[in-house]
């Protein structure tokens, strides 16, 4: 009797979810678009009532697409979404306001407070990364500061992937992922941080449930819940993740030695390690639950995909004009053009800091560079360089995830990144490894998200050959030992042109600030 998964994703632009059969082939599948607010400058928030009204939607969409034999047999749900939010309930599990989403900065004045009285050494020793407005520490300060009739009524404060399970099961918990991803868990022990609670003046056991696994039964589907979404009644829900984990599973990573990158607009970089790192380095591991990858990095690139697209609005809009009338692809051509100079595209050099960096500088003040430009540059070059670019950026991470204990073995790519054969054989010879590049539907969120509840529920004992069978490798791109030569030798300026600039850039961006000033008077 073939058996059946639900993976679900909230995702910041859109809610989706697939029905899977456990030889991986989709019976259903449904989306629904979410809304952003923007009730201010700095402010970004969505509303977790209509995170539940498009999860009942699809849902229903779900069920509408399928037979009984199928529904009868869905043996379980697990669903992610992107992180950080700040949703505070009253005790009833009803909202009290907007969730404050990640993009939200408006609580820098809270941050500030906290490092003050903390350090941030000793910040980012408890914590395990660098702090920002987008994790929950300062968030549940303003909130607690600005709102406090609010405050008061607030029994809990929950995940959207969290806000979702609550509405399935009647239960309210964390999964162990998203805790880890909030600056409120202390990386040490693994626990609420006692500290960061009594400097906010709130306690964290108290008012966030005790991280569970990303894979434990958290509940079942109620009989209400049953009736408001078309589901049948009972079945099990597992606690589930950040979308960032689920994109993991996506990828087919399924032990050491694999890494993979969901390249998109920006890419999420995975590296498996089998210690855990310190939490003073740039890049820190988290718990996973893959059998065998026991601590996973995973490392945010700010601009892959969108430097490529930046580099065609600004500098190919003819080409873009020429493909739209031969009704080819702009990327293709790129990537056509891109081989029409040599590797290293003679000596010039692309920053693709555009929108700031996260990984491994996880600063906002980088900028975007050409370095090298010269008489003789030609658009090829400048079209390659932005590839080599984006991918001296990704061996950057590569190497400091390496000296903290990583393996990179075989980097597998999903999403948009995937298609271009040029981009992936130059970050081949740049990692000295093979990449693999995954199909459309194999890098879905939701794909990673049945992955975790299937293994949990022994429909996928076997998590490799589960990953063989569902997550499909289109091409295995190999390295050009020419060009693996060539990059050695210009990797270690891309970063060292970069340290040499950094405190430029630093004061750079305060001064920018005074001539904006001075413009607007």
């Amino acid at each position: 009797m073939t058996r059946y998964l639900i993976g679900m994703d909230c995702g910041t632009t859109n809610i989706k979810a697939i029905i899977m059969s456990e030889e991986g082939k989709r019976m259903a599948e449904a989306s629904r678009p979410s809304t952003f607010l923007n009730p201010g400058p700095n402010m970004h928030e969505q509303d977790a009532n209509e995170w539940w009204k498009q999860a009942k939607e699809i849902f229903h969409s779900l069920m509408s697409q399928i037979d009984i034999h199928v529904a009868k047999n869905i043996c379980g749900i697990s669903i992610s979404s992107h992180t950080v939010s700040m949703l505070p309930l009253d005790k009833d599990g009803q909202p009290l306001r907007n969730a404050l989403t990640y993009q939200d900065g408006r609580s820098a004045r809270q941050m500030y407070q906290i490092l003050v009285k903390m350090g941030f050494d000793h910040f980012v020793n408890t914590v395990g990364g660098q702090p920002s407005v987008a994790f929950l520490p300062c968030k549940l300060l303003w909130f607690k500061e600005n709102e406090p009739e609010l405050f008061a009524k607030t029994e809990c404060f929950l995940q959207a992937s969290s806000f979702i399970n609550f509405k399935l099961t009647g239960q309210k918990t964390t999964d162990i992922d998203q805790a880890s991803r909030t600056q409120c868990l202390d990386m040490n022990t693994m626990e609420w941080s006692k500290e960061i609670g009594d400097i906010i003046g709130i306690d964290l056991d108290r008012y966030l449930p005790k991280p569970v696994p990303v894979d434990e039964i958290i509940g079942y589907v109620t009989q209400q819940a049953s009736f408001e979404t078309g589901l049948p009644e009972g079945i099990p829900v597992v606690a589930g993740c950040s979308d960032a984990m689920a994109s993991m599973y996506a990828t087919g990573l399924s032990k050491l030695g694999e890494a993979g990158e969901s390249s998109g607009t920006t890419s999420l970089v995975f590296i498996g390690s089998e210690v855990k790192s310190s939490l003073d380095v740039p890049v820190v591991t988290r718990p996973c639950s893959i059998d065998g990858i026991p601590w996973i990095f995973d490392a945010p690139i700010q601009t892959s995909g969108a430097a490529l697209k930046w580099f065609i609005d600004s500098y190919a809009i003819n080409e873009k004009i020429m493909c739209e009338q031969n009704k080819t692809n702009i990327y293709n051509y790129l990537n056509e053009r891109s081989l029409e100079t040599s590797p290293g595209s003679n000596g010039l050099f692309f920053f693709p800091y555009l929108l700031g960096e996260r990984a491994p500088l996880w600063n906002d003040y980088a900028r975007g560079m050409f370095i090298g430009l010269s008489m003789d540059t030609s658009k090829d070059d400048l079209i390659r360089s932005v590839f080599e670019g984006t991918a001296y950026a990704l061996r950057h991470v590569v190497e400091t995830v390496k000296e903290s204990g990583g393996r990179c073995d075989a980097l597998r790519i999903c999403g948009g990144g995937a298609k271009s054969k040029t981009w992936s054989k130059i970050k081949a010879s740049m990692l000295h490894c093979p990449v693999y590049l995954l199909n459309e539907e194999s890098g879905d969120v939701p794909v990673g998200d049945v992955l975790i509840v299937g293994h949990k529920l022994g429909i996928f004992p076997d998590l490799t050959k589960a990953v063989e069978s569902i997550v499909k490798v289109d091409e295995v791109i190999e390295p050009d030992p020419e060009w693996e030569e060539i990059y050695d030798i210009l990797y270690p300026y891309f970063v060292s042109m970069y340290n040499s600039l950094d405190p430029n850039l630093r004061a750079l961006r305060a001064d920018l600030e005074k001539v904006q000033n001075v413009l607007s008077k």
